[in-house]
């Protein structure tokens, strides 16, 4: 796998259940699937050699990010590396502008240019009226590389485009709320897709996932799978696709694409704990040709929300934290990816099932605000009588007791 980050280092426990090795190409010893992995190269995805070196004797490549020149990956494949997803297939998660172009005709999409200098945004806005979403067309996640303009800005414009970034600039859709679909694809065109979900959005990164979407009409659940699984075959997409959608009136032909990723995705880490079959794990299944597991729900709700780094340093250890978390939630999942808490780095994620979507949510939210900062945001605290009756198991509450 190239790429040494977390999706890394849950594609790797993944592996251990299939009994295969994960090794991984990773840009530093402290990257977070170089702390857990036996098989680690150092390296850059920009080096043929260090890609080389990487899929000597493997079965397969893969990645964990989008970041690898796609002629070295064509050089991989004339050298008889097997490359999933394949470099043509790919590149339309790498370039925005590419995945645009091959969506028209058959999937929703905002009106977009390309952008050689501020005229073009002008234009676009001339259209579809102000604002507009401007955009580098390769590179930017997480909300980076994405600028909403009110009006008119020709500096910024300039500005990026003298720095190199290639732009491209959409209209800014008006929606009800963000979708996930995670679809499976193997080399030989058997498919597989999950539930809908809603992804939760602030600050333009994803904080919640809720599986599945709360009250989605199914037949535009099902046009939302449909149009996932078509755009993988369309791609000849082998592994894992997610596609981001604008929901924008409730209904299957109010949904417009948003982006594209062909790897494990933030929006299907809830799959650990909540399908049958992890996107971790189907990742694998689809590279090595395997057949496909089942991708069901295994409770009526789940919540995945994820840890991101506190706006001011944590006192607590992190180990304390979870001690706590466990012991109010014994039944909530943590994910830890093993990296250095800053502001608004996602460092981690925590899952929560149940049966009722409120409460189920209230508990994941709690828990990712715990893990974050160290501070219960409803007030709870494990010293209280009341809490230890209900909450504490009858040796938390003498630990609880004794440390008081």
């Amino acid at each position: 796998m190239v790429g040494g980050g977390q999706l890394a280092r849950m594609s790797h426990q993944a592996a251990i259940a299939l009994g295969q090795s994960l090794r991984v190409l990773a840009a530093s010893p402290g990257d977070p699937a170089a702390l857990v992995c036996a098989d680690v190269h150092l390296g850059n995805p920009d080096d043929l050699d260090a890609l080389r070196d990487l899929a000597r004797g493997a079965e397969a490549v893969t990645f964990d990010h989008e970041g690898v020149p796609g002629e070295l990956l064509r050089t991989l494949q004339a050298e008889g590396v097997a490359v999933h997803p394949r470099p043509d297939a790919l590149l339309h998660a790498q370039d925005k502008l590419v995945m645009r172009r091959a969506l028209e005709g058959f999937a929703g999409t905002p009106e977009y240019v390309e952008v050689a200098d501020a005229a073009d945004v002008d234009g676009l806005a001339a259209r579809t009226g102000w604002p507009v979403v401007l955009k580098a067309a390769r590179g930017g996640y997480d909300g980076r590389g994405v600028w909403l303009l009110d009006g008119p800005d020709p500096g910024l414009v300039a500005q990026l485009l003298a720095s190199g970034t290639p732009l491209m600039a959409e209209q800014a859709v008006t929606m009800r709320r963000e979708l996930a679909v995670q679809v499976a694809r193997s080399p030989d065109g058997q498919a597989a897709a999950w539930p809908v979900v809603e992804t939760v959005q602030r600050d333009g990164q994803c904080v919640e996932v809720l599986a599945p979407a709360p009250d989605l009409d199914p037949a535009t659940a099902a046009a939302a799978q449909e149009l996932a699984l078509r755009i993988a075959s369309v791609l000849d997409v082998t592994g894992l696709l997610a596609v981001e959608l604008f929901d924008t009136d409730g209904t299957a032909g109010g949904l417009v694409v948003n982006e594209l990723a062909m790897r494990p995705h933030n929006s299907g880490h809830w799959t650990i704990e909540g399908a049958r079959t992890s996107q971790f794990e189907q990742h694998l299944r689809a590279v090595l040709d395997y057949p496909l597991g089942a991708t069901e729900s295994t409770a009526p709700v789940v919540v995945m929300a994820n840890v991101l780094g506190a706006a001011s340093p944590v006192v607590m250890p992190v180990d304390e934290r979870v001690h706590h978390l466990f012991a109010r939630f014994p039944d909530v999942k943590i994910h830890l990816y093993g990296k250095a808490e800053r502001p608004a780095r996602k460092v981690g994620h925590v899952t929560a099932l149940g049966d009722d979507l409120d409460e189920v949510r209230a508990r994941a939210v709690l828990a990712a605000e715990w893990l974050s900062t160290a501070v219960w945001a409803d007030g709870w605290s494990p010293y209280d009588a009341d809490a230890r009756a209900t909450r504490f198991p009858r040796t938390m509450q003498r630990r609880a007791v004794s440390r008081a």
